[in-house]
């Protein structure tokens, strides 16, 4: 079994805004590029043309629809990934050590030459974030991009997770969640952010930010105030020209012959 760090000097995570988050989708296609094509084995595609396609993903959403106390039915979509706990299940349970978490920056990783495939680490996570790849036979998770968050070949604006870099509007934060002056904690303060399942004690370092109340309003006629009479008794030249045409031989008052 592996045992965790009593402490680790950072706490490196991801804080998800599910007022801002869309469903795009574009974190998870940056996510599988990026990992397929960089960092360890590639993230394989069973009969990806077919009637039945499957494959390996380190990044999902998922889409609800919510009914809150107050007001119509909301839309959320959830993103979802390793949340790189403090209090991981998936590295006390694994019998060779190749899952583990540093002690640097708190990440989960998984030493893909130690993996045996057995799929223990998967049954441990509470929020089913680990998949094994089926060409690979061994598991894989997020690694909140290890490969790109410390490579001084990037420009500074490029260190951090590609799912982060690519979200279109900006609901993904990345930083240091052991930092109370950090920009993603003082997100995390300023809206009442909050762990995925707490009552599952593993501490999960990834904060979600909740959805905003939406405004509500009485329904109204968009087209009704265009609808209603200009005036009820005309007047200028129009009130002139009515008047006269009801003087009219053959015509009587209101215009009726």
């Amino acid at each position: 079994m592996t045992t965790l760090p009593t402490s680790t000097q950072k706490k490196l995570g991801l804080v998800i805004d599910l007022d801002t988050c869309v469903g795009c989708h574009a974190c998870v296609v940056s996510c599988k590029g990026w990992n397929t094509e960089n960092y360890g084995a590639p993230l394989s595609d069973q009969n990806p043309y077919g009637g039945d396609p499957s494959g390996t993903f380190l990044n999902r959403v998922h889409s609800y629809e919510v009914q809150p106390d107050e007001g119509a039915a909301q839309l959320i979509h959830f993103p979802k990934s390793c949340l790189h706990c403090e209090d991981a299940p998936c590295v006390t349970v694994c019998p060779t050590g190749a899952s583990y978490k540093r002690v640097e920056d708190g990440i989960v990783l998984v030493n893909e030459q130690d993996c045996i495939g057995c799929g223990l680490c998967a049954w441990a996570c509470p929020y089913g974030a680990r998949e094994m790849d089926a060409a690979e036979k061994v598991m894989k998770k997020c690694t909140l991009c290890v490969d790109r968050i410390y490579n001084e070949n990037l420009p500074e604006e490029d260190r951090q997770p590609a799912c982060v870099r690519t979200c279109p509007s900006g609901a993904r934060h990345f930083g240091d969640l052991g930092d109370e002056n950090s920009d993603v904690s003082k997100l995390v303060a300023e809206r009442g952010g909050f762990d995925l399942m707490p009552e599952m004690g593993t501490k999960p370092v990834n904060q979600y930010l909740p959805p905003r109340p939406k405004d509500t309003m009485e329904e109204f006629d968009i087209l009704a105030p265009y609808l209603e009479p200009v005036a009820q008794d005309a007047g200028g030249f129009l009130g002139w020209l009515d008047k006269a045409l009801d003087k009219l031989p053959g015509t009587s008052a209101g215009g009726a012959n």
